[in-house]
């Protein structure tokens, strides 16, 4: 978790907030979460449940997409980025269609469908920078 000086220090058993409004997508990111030995925060299907979660407990990093139900997940990835928590992208985006959203454009995005390793090393990567 973020710490008062505001650098990334993740928990022993990291904690990853799931931002998803497939249900059973969000059931597989969940599934190969905690087969990590990892914890799940949510899963959530809008921007509103991600924000109001937020305002009650940090994750250590989180897993969006970017589309949720017709709504764009840039809220929840500014307030991520803004209390220095990382995130990885799960979408079908194209990255043309992200570049004039700077929050977005910049996210490690592994696409879907969903690949249980592409997920864990895009955690990973994102965890270590």
């Amino acid at each position: 978790m973020p710490d008062r000086a505001g650098s990334y220090a993740p928990s022993p058993t990291p904690l990853v907030l799931v931002v998803e409004d497939e249900f059973l997508l969000a059931m597989e990111l969940e599934a190969i979460i905690l087969a990590q030995g990892w914890r799940v925060l949510g899963p959530v299907t809008s921007v509103e449940e991600a924000l109001d979660l937020l305002g009650t407990q940090l994750p250590d990093v989180a897993v969006l997409d970017v589309n949720l139900h017709g709504v764009m997940v840039t809220p929840v990835a500014e307030a991520l980025a803004r209390q220095h928590i990382p995130f990885v992208l799960t979408t079908a985006y194209q990255p043309s269609r992200l570049r004039g959203n700077a929050v977005l454009a910049e996210a490690v995005n592994i696409g879907k469908p969903v690949g249980e390793r592409r997920l864990v090393r895009a955690i990973l990567q994102v965890m270590e920078t």
